[in-house]
């Protein structure tokens, strides 16, 4: 087996939460001076049932990952989310992210039958990878997505740390959301025979995602 054709492995993911604007203060009681309105905060609430869905011509799903010590980046350009919240609180949104593994690239024809083989993603068994975020929580830095992710057929709960942000473009309101996480490729399997060996192929493979959301009302 060549070892230029060798393989990261995936994971995706993917996930998500939302900004929104805090509402000004109600003015005071007559011959009072009008109440400030509250501050803003990094992370304001969604709207109220709102429902996003991902507009594929301007969003990207990579991996990178070490080949031979050298550092290569492929890409799935076949990919849907869905992102739903039901209220104020984030920790009860649902995130679901289906991947199709079998449409990788990454600028190889040869590597990427090789990825596509029963030694690694065996796409002919396991055409999808699935990420489902069960829970979803403020950080410092923005929003963090739990949830089981299935990739080859094995479900590992997995953490997605990402940025969410709100804007309105021709009238419309749709989201952006950006992040990154690091995956293990053998602990879901990618990886059998020849291929379980982390000299030439690593076992660490970091998937990044830049999202853009489009919003409607449920």
């Amino acid at each position: 087996m060549r070892a230029s054709a060798l393989t990261p492995a995936l994971g995706l993911t993917l996930l998500a939460a939302a900004l929104g604007c805090a509402r000004a203060g109600a003015p005071a009681a007559a011959a009072a001076p009008a109440a400030p309105p509250p501050a803003a905060t990094a992370a304001a609430q969604p709207p109220a049932g709102a429902h996003y869905t991902l507009d594929p011509a301007k969003s990207s799903l990579e991996f990178i990952f070490l080949q031979a010590g050298a550092k290569n980046t492929g890409r799935f350009p076949r990919f849907t989310v869905g992102l739903d919240f039901p209220g104020a609180d984030p920790a009860g949104g649902r995130l679901d992210v289906t991947v199709e593994v079998a449409a990788l690239e990454t600028g190889d024809k040869d590597r990427d039958e090789t990825l596509r083989s029963d030694d690694l993603f065996a796409v002919t068994k396991y055409p999808q990878a699935h990420f489902t975020a069960t829970r979803i929580v403020r950080t410092a830095t923005g929003f963090d997505a739990e949830g089981p992710l299935t990739i080859r057929g094995v479900t590992r709960d997995t953490h997605v740390p990402f940025t969410f942000r709100e804007a309105s473009e021709n009238g419309a309101t749709v989201g952006y959301m950006a992040g990154k996480t690091v995956l293990r490729r053998l602990d879901f399997g990618v990886g059998q025979g020849d291929w379980k060996a982390t000299d030439q192929a690593g076992n660490e493979v970091t998937v990044s995602f830049n999202l853009r959301l489009t919003r409607a009302m449920r």
